[in-house]
């Protein structure tokens, strides 16, 4: 695909984070779950990093490469119409030319859009100082030429970092600095209390992405108090293995197949692979 239709591509993806109807995406780890949330009539679809690496036999946090990584992704957005983000966590290094390698890379598999967190892995040094993070959000932006929407993330809340008093002043500050630097949303996994997020999005005047779960706000309640843009993250693929689990506990036990039943059929994945 060449880089004007790539272009339009990631101007029509964006433009639904500023529709005025929140964008529910849920998280893929390969083609199959992906064909499945298409057939749900989804608009766009975005990749699971933690999902593709405990699929492929790694624990998260960037312990699986880049080319693995992004491998899945182009196998995904190759067998998908819709639009396709891409979480490619940190963005597999350290420098501003990395998260721009990886940008073009992600453009390159097909994806129009990847996500950029902040936290770096190590415990002495949980986060990015902010002001390489906004030189790194620059340089996809950069690199991409408007072929990705950057959403760039904070980890603050997820890895409760900072007093609970001070957590939000810091996940401002550093959202404000990304979307200030050309980030398309921001994305603020761990907060969950709705009078929060809502006040965040009002502080931030930007699209903003919030990690649903058990326990979080519904997607109307998100709606109302104006979220862009909602994921499930790891979560619907964990789901999967919580079925699995249940059926392994029941075949070693009792040596029935109850578990078995509301599997979609084999001669329907059958079709949605073809």
């Amino acid at each position: 695909m060449d880089m004007e239709r790539r272009q339009v591509k990631a101007n029509a993806f964006r433009a639904m984070h500023r529709s005025g109807r929140i964008l529910v995406l849920p998280n893929a780890w390969d083609v199959a779950s992906a064909r499945v949330f298409e057939e749900a009539g989804f608009g766009a679809i975005a990749t699971t990093s933690a999902g593709v690496a405990f699929t492929l036999g790694y624990p998260d946090g960037q312990r699986i490469s880049r080319e693995e990584m992004l491998g899945v992704v182009r196998r995904i957005a190759a067998g998908v119409r819709l639009p396709l983000t891409a979480d490619v966590e940190a963005g597999y290094g350290d420098r501003p030319e990395d998260a721009a390698r990886t940008a073009r890379e992600v453009a390159g598999a097909g994806g129009v859009g990847m996500n950029l967190e902040d936290a770096t892995g190590d415990p002495q040094r949980p986060l990015f100082d902010t002001t390489l993070q906004v030189e790194r959000v620059k340089a996809v932006n950069e690199a991409a030429q408007k072929e990705i929407v950057l959403n760039a993330r904070t980890d603050v809340y997820l890895l409760e970092l900072e007093a609970p008093a001070r957590r939000y002043d810091t996940a401002l500050q550093r959202l404000a600095a990304y979307r200030d630097a050309g980030a398309d949303c921001v994305f603020v996994p761990g907060l969950r209390d709705a009078e929060t997020i809502g006040r965040l999005v009002k502080d931030l005047q930007c699209p903003v992405n919030i990690l649903v779960g058990p326990g979080s706000p519904s997607v109307p309640e998100l709606e109302k108090i104006g979220v862009a843009r909602v994921s499930v993250g790891s979560g619907a693929m964990r789901a999967t293995l919580g079925l699995v689990r249940r059926v392994a506990v029941e075949l070693k036990g009792s040596g029935t197949y109850a578990t078995l039943e509301g599997a979609i059929s084999y001669a329907d994945v059958n079709r949605m692979m073809e």
